[in-house]
């Protein structure tokens, strides 16, 4: 580095934190860390004994560049390695004999290690999987330094949770909360990047983000408010640092749609078991243009709409957008009509169509926030002119109550979060549907599921007494004596088709279309009668 280092001690809370000891910056950017341990420790966690040095380490690991020391043995860990890249270890305990126990060769190979070590650059990703695994493990690493931190009474990361639930999702405790933290983070910096962010300024990031994504401006600037980021900024800090030197035009060179599996890698990586519980899994792209075009073809043969999804009126939402892989594949099929019926100057008036009439919901932030940026880059390239309110994808809950009372706009969050939510409350309870199209989460639960899985659509709204939706499903097995099968009605992808149903046909008295994939016993199964 041609600029003079800097040490920052980050041993304050320590215990609390599980930060490294020292931050060390150059030029403004973070640099690394160095993580002092007991003289006769050593510095190779892979023999470290303890339980806690051992947690510590599976913590640190995911840091791009760490050095440890017990200051007579000195081992340099970068991108995630297990081994050092470099490690020295003097001739003689320096606690006994001092400077005579270092020898000349002992300080050169020192001094090549601290060189290595200041010298590091973050590893440019070459491929969307490549980028997606480096982002997991930082976020990782961000994630747990959100729970120690919410977890410390009268922290400001804890009211910034407490607004987080009074704001978007009242039901996140202190996991799903530094989860949701840690991808806000991660994936708004990664969305200003794309649209420009080349300065380690957090407010840089903020602005990129305000004309189209403002959504996910206003949460970074509040989630890395000062007194919140401090108790997190080694985490947030090297995160910032390699989102920096990402190029995303290597990006536009790759074969096929390279954001497609993005998050799906990324969360294979970040935490497979979050993977699991939300149904994280998409769909082939040959299968979605296969459901498109079927749709399509029912919109011009029975719904009289000779331009598909392209025509006035055609209202589409994914209830479970994901990375927004139906509403790309709807807007190519909407243009290849426009284009056929009208030529090539008819497809931006019609792509502008499209960008009001598309909508969808999303729950995890990761995925919200690419497709943002696939839904945004894909009807600009078509000359699409945006909606005022920006894109139609919502960070919310698909099952929360279309009731639900309108948030108050105060505190950290402010305007924009409550405006999203409103919005998104507005489309469930007014907005005329006429196809509801995706592949929903598959993920069974018991009976007595503690965590309210289901939501509105399960368990009905306290604050308005009509039945829950799903008693329409679980009143004819009942009646058939066949209570026993009533397991199989316990599954987020039931619960997702009787959302559908409820809204594309019971908010109105015109026809529409519902076409999900889903499991062969939603067809021929005994619990559903």
């Amino acid at each position: 580095m041609d600029s003079l280092a800097s040490v920052t001690n980050e041993s304050a809370n320590a215990e609390l934190r599980g930060r490294p000891d020292f931050a060390v910056a150059a030029g403004g950017l973070l640099q690394g860390y160095v993580e002092l341990k007991a003289p006769g420790k050593g510095a190779r966690p892979s023999k470290f004994t303890s339980a806690g040095d051992k947690a510590q380490w599976a913590k640190f690991r995911n840091l791009p560049n760490i050095l440890y020391t017990d200051g007579n043995e000195w081992g340099l860990y970068q991108e995630g390695s297990e081994a050092p890249v470099a490690f020295v270890a003097f001739n003689q305990d320096i606690t006994i004999f001092g400077a005579k126990g270092v020898t000349g060769e002992n300080a050169a190979a020192l001094a090549a290690l601290i060189s290595r070590f200041l010298a590091w650059e973050p590893i440019v990703p070459t491929s969307p999987k490549d980028l997606a695994v480096g982002l997991a493990r930082l976020c990782h690493y961000l994630r747990e330094d959100v729970q120690h931190a919410v977890l410390e009474p009268n922290s400001s990361l804890s009211v910034v949770m407490t607004e987080w639930q009074a704001r978007l999702f009242p039901d996140a405790d202190v996991k799903r909360f530094s989860d949701a933290y840690a991808q806000t983070v991660t994936y708004a910096l990664l969305l200003a990047r794309s649209r420009g962010l080349n300065a380690p300024v957090l407010g840089d990031a903020v602005a990129a983000l305000e004309s189209s994504h403002g959504l996910l401006g206003q949460a970074l600037n509040v989630l890395t408010q000062p007194a919140a980021l401090d108790e997190v900024r080694p985490a947030v800090d090297v995160l910032f640092r390699y989102v920096l030197a990402v190029d995303l035009s290597v990006f536009a060179k790759s074969p096929g749609e390279p954001w497609l599996y993005f998050y799906e890698d990324f969360l294979a990586e970040y935490d497979p078991a979050l993977r699991r519980d939300y149904g994280v899994y998409y769909t082939p792209i040959e299968v979605v243009k296969a459901q498109t075009a079927l749709v399509s073809a029912l919109l011009r043969e029975r719904f009289d709409r000779k331009l598909g999804f392209a025509d006035d009126g055609v209202t589409v939402l994914d209830p479970g957008v994901g990375t927004a892989t139906y509403l790309l594949g709807i807007i190519e099929n909407g243009v290849e009509d426009a284009r056929s019926h009208g030529g090539p100057g008819y497809v931006a008036s019609r792509a502008t169509v499209m960008a009001s009439n598309i909508h969808g919901f999303e729950i995890l932030v990761g995925p919200y926030a690419v497709s943002h940026l696939r839904v945004s880059e894909e009807l600009a390239r078509h000359g699409a002119t945006m909606p005022s309110d920006g894109i139609h994808v919502y960070l919310t809950d698909t099952l929360e109550s279309p009731n639900a009372p309108p948030p108050v706009v105060l505190g950290l969050f402010g305007k924009k979060l409550s405006d999203e939510h409103n919005r998104a409350l507005s489309v469930k309870a007014k907005t005329p549907i006429l196809v509801c199209i995706g592949n929903p989460p598959y993920d069974r639960h018991s009976a007595d599921d503690a965590t309210q899985r289901g939501g509105w659509v399960r368990y009905g709204d306290k604050l308005h007494p009509e039945p829950a939706l799903l008693l329409s499903f679980i009143e004819p097995v009942q009646k058939a004596g066949r209570g026993g099968d009533l397991k199989n009605l316990y599954n987020s992808y039931v619960y997702f088709w009787r959302w559908a149903l409820w809204k594309v046909f019971e908010q109105s008295e015109s026809p529409g279309i519902v076409a999900f994939i889903t499991a062969s016993s939603y067809l021929r199964g005994p619990g559903f009668l």
